[in-house]
């Protein structure tokens, strides 16, 4: 593959081609000014096929992603399942009140084996449920449907109501109870009036069983029953995306492997099962969410085929590889339980591809799809840490799926990381057995995305095809869509090796927020997608069918020496320092502190408690995340230091920084993190951090280590206790120009996409090669503000599209600063 050439061009352009161009869509006017490029076009040449497949979407029940978000039910804990498991805080009646008497039971009563709890309310009494967030949203006019599973001896009459603290939102309705066992109760209502903090309640003039509490828009996505949220499929549908990856995820790889039954105690903290999750609803498991909630699986495996179906794209499912990861990095050695994981595998493809009278076939079609689902790919496990354990189950999978399936694409992974000895671990145990496709997953600074645009160039042609599940580069400004556009257009110039991508996580619930940046925020009433996802709303439209290959130059790029000041941290942990030192490369020393007078050279800039004790100083809040303190000054550069560090207490080891410039711009030297599994140098940018090296490791409570760092221009050594732990050089000029050239087949458009995360404009030459092609052609433009950040009550993120006369064989256009440009040309 080609490579930019870094090296500037003069162009000497006319002054009528560049206001030709910058008439389109005009630099904005904090551009510092202009800097020249070059773009040339090989259209003879043939580049790589780029699948319909390559982009998708990730989903994972994060940020309240399934119930409260994309799953439409508007009452939360519907079946009183709630409890301790899922979070400390959650009791049985979560999010409802009682009027009068009332208590949740769990006995021989119950509505079904796999539903536990139900809700036993006295005559005369009520429940009221207060819904997501600040409640239940209606809109005027729109019409919603309740249901409830109930049972009463002798029977009863239940009064069902909608309001908020305004008054009535809807007429009431009356359900009559008939004398027995459980059945199911439906009523319907129309708002007459728009709310967000409605509250439903159910009041009975008798003693009731109630389970399964529900109400549903009926406006769902394709109308369907149990369905999803309109907006946010619809949000998703707007992608055109090419897949649809599911469960997770953490969900997959964490918690117990045990399935939900009396024989393993009714466990609530397990992996996520697709078997739990398909069925009636009233009949499906409940469980913990590894976020900190609970799941309900009224949006289950059925829901998720359904939904990729829907939106035209492949279903791509991870089950669990019995070997947990997400700081839990445990392999299950039960034989039997593999051997019935393995088995639960091959039922899920059943349940997907097999005839209507295949046994799992058969109960897809009882849900209402006797049709397959045509699922094509697979995979196994997620950001497993321990890649040796892993791959040996892995391998189990995969020869039991492609023995029965031989078409299917069974999927491995490398890791939680884009670098290091796990993932140079699982890459060889991958590549070795000839597995077909490898899971890479990272999470980094906009700056690594704008530095590694190449990084696939020198993957093995012949080796794993690679699927990049999960990447952001750490917020949701535009700066950092600017940065994940720019390493796109990496991944599109390499579709031979990356065949799918999907930035990751997809939803957020603004309220309930565990992971960001996130692609699509939400409340109860309202979605907007973020600057990340008009970026790849913009890709992932205009896609193409091959690389056309392409050339650009480069931006100049000087860089200096790692220079700034000095810092220590904790995170989770109390940690002790005593003897810093920080000596220049000629032998001055710059900084001396042993502690044993006060603390007055550092400044605090974190979270934290730290005082100096005993001759150390010490940091005590085992709860408190990044408790940096710093010393010296930001233009040091090319020194030695040198720290004592001793962990006190708490789940983490320390973190000793250097090359500190501000509290969001640094390295650091993360030892024993990672929940004490770990340890990397992490490298900070604007808020935003990327692993720079990592490696297993873990830190003993109690014990002094000595940690020196030296610096010496972008080079940078490492020792623990006097010998050498690794070593690294940041030399990796973040280019801000990026560029690729597609083709699509069916118009026969060149689509010239161009990114400039800078704040001058790009005034470039662009040579199509000869190629013949209209004068005219469409451009797709996001331009705006760095920091500028999309709300729910303003887009300051979005395309603007016009029209560019200028084409030719050569032409000029100035792309806009901070801006991704799409020019599609009409090829004759």
């Amino acid at each position: 593959m080609s490579r930019t050439t870094r090296t500037r061009l003069g162009l000497g352009l006319t002054a009528s081609a560049f206001l030709l161009a910058a008439a389109v869509v005009p630099a904005p006017a904090r551009a510092e000014g202009v800097t020249d490029y070059a773009i040339t076009v090989d259209p003879s040449a043939k580049g790589p096929a780029i699948g319909r497949t390559m982009y998708g979407v990730f989903f994972e029940d994060i940020n309240r992603a399934a119930d409260g978000g994309l799953y439409a039910e508007l009452v939360q804990n519907r079946s009183f399942e709630y409890s301790t498991a899922d979070n400390a805080s959650y009791t049985p009646l979560t999010a409802w009140t009682v009027s009068g008497t009332g208590q949740v039971v769990d006995d021989s009563g119950r509505l079904n084996a796999r539903n536990r709890d139900y809700l036993s309310l006295g005559a005369g009494s009520s429940v009221t449920n207060s819904g997501y967030d600040t409640g239940i949203a209606v809109g005027s006019g729109r019409k919603y449907d309740f249901s409830v599973w109930a049972r009463a001896d002798a029977g009863s009459t239940l009064t069902v109501r909608l309001q908020d603290s305004g008054g009535t939102l809807a007429p009431a309705r009356r359900i009559a109870v008939r004398k027995g066992g459980w059945a199911r109760y439906e009523a319907a209502f129309t708002a007459d009036r728009t709310s967000t903090n409605g509250r439903l309640t159910v009041a009975s003039d008798a003693a009731t069983a109630l389970d399964m509490v529900s109400l549903f828009p009926r406006d769902t996505y394709k109308h369907e029953p149990n369905g999803l949220r309109k907006d946010l499929a619809e949000k998703v549908a707007a992608l055109h995306p090419g897949f649809v990856r599911f469960p997770g995820g953490c969900l997959v790889n964490t918690g117990s492997m045990q399935d939900y039954s009396e024989a393993s105690g009714w466990q609530r903290r397990r992996s996520y099962q697709w078997k739990d999750t398909v069925g009636p609803v009233e009949q499906r498991a409940t469980n913990a969410d590894f976020w900190g909630y609970n799941q309900s699986y009224g949006l289950g495996y059925y829901e998720y085929f359904r939904f990729a179906e829907d939106i035209g794209a492949m279903p791509l499912p991870v089950v669990p590889a019995l070997v947990t990861g997400c700081g839990q990095n445990e392999a299950t050695d039960d034989e039997a339980l593999l051997k019935r994981h393995v088995q639960d595998t091959l039922d899920l493809i059943e349940f997907a591809n097999g005839p209507a009278t295949s046994t799992w076939g058969k109960v897809r079609a009882g849900m209402g799809h006797p049709r397959p689902f045509h699922l094509t790919h697979i995979e196994v496990g997620n950001e497993e840490t321990l890649p040796t354990e892993f791959f040996a189950r892995f391998s189990q999978f995969r020869a039991a799926i492609q023995a029965k399936y031989p078409y299917m694409r069974v999927i491995s992974n490398a890791g939680p990381d884009d670098s290091g000895t796990t993932f140079d671990t699982a890459w060889k145990l991958n590549k070795d057995a000839g597995v077909d496709m490898v899971d890479e997953h990272y999470y980094n600074s906009p700056q690594w995305f704008l530095q590694n645009n190449d990084r696939y160039d020198s993957y093995d042609r012949g080796g794993p095809k690679v699927f990049l599940g999960e990447y952001a580069s750490g917020g949701n400004a535009f700066k950092n869509g600017l940065a994940e556009a720019a390493y796109m257009t990496g991944l599109e110039r390499n579709a031979d090796v990356v065949e799918l991508a999907s930035y990751a996580p997809l939803f957020a619930d603004k309220d309930d927020v565990q992971w960001s940046p996130d692609m699509v925020w939400f409340d109860n009433h309202a979605s907007w997608g973020s600057a990340n996802y008009e970026v790849q709303k913009l890709f992932m439209n205009n896609v193409g069918d091959r690389v056309v290959p392409s050339t650009a130059t480069g931006t100049p790029s000087l860089r200096a020496p790692v220079t700034g000041a000095v810092g220590l941290s904790t995170w989770n942990t109390s940690a002790a320092y005593d003897d810093v030192s920080v000596t220049a490369a000629d032998g001055t020393s710059l900084l001396g502190d042993d502690f044993s007078g006060d603390a007055s050279k550092w400044t605090h800039t974190g979270t934290g408690s730290w005082s100096v004790r005993d001759g150390q100083y010490v940091q005590t809040d085992t709860a408190a995340q990044n408790t940096m303190v710093s010393a010296g000054d930001p233009s040091w550069h090319d020194y030695d230091l040198h720290v004592k560090a001793t962990k006190k207490a708490g789940q983490e080891g320390f973190l000793v920084a250097f090359g500190v410039k501000d509290t969001g711009t640094y390295y650091w030297w993360n030892i024993g993190g990672w929940n004490n599994t770990r340890t990397a140098v992490e490298q900070a940018v604007d808020g935003g951090k990327s692993t720079l090296i990592a490696k297993p490791g873990s830190v003993g409570t109690g014990r002094a280590y000595d940690v020196d760092i030296k610096v010496r221009g972008r080079q940078v050594t490492l020792y623990l206790d006097g010998q050498e732990w690794g070593s690294f050089t940041d030399d990796k000029p973040a280019e801000p120009f990026r560029q690729v050239v597609t083709e699509d087949a069916k118009t026969g458009d060149l689509i010239v996409k161009v990114v400039n995360a800078q704040p001058s404009a790009a005034r470039t030459a662009i040579d199509l090669g000869g190629a013949k092609t209209a004068a005219k052609a469409r451009v797709t433009t996001l331009a705006a503000a760095p920091d500028a950040v999309n709300t729910e009550t303003g887009t300051a993120v979005a395309p603007v599209t016009s029209t560019f006369s200028g084409v030719a064989d050569t032409f000029t256009y100035t792309f806009p600063a901070d801006s991704v440009t799409f020019l599609r040309i009409r090829r004759k």
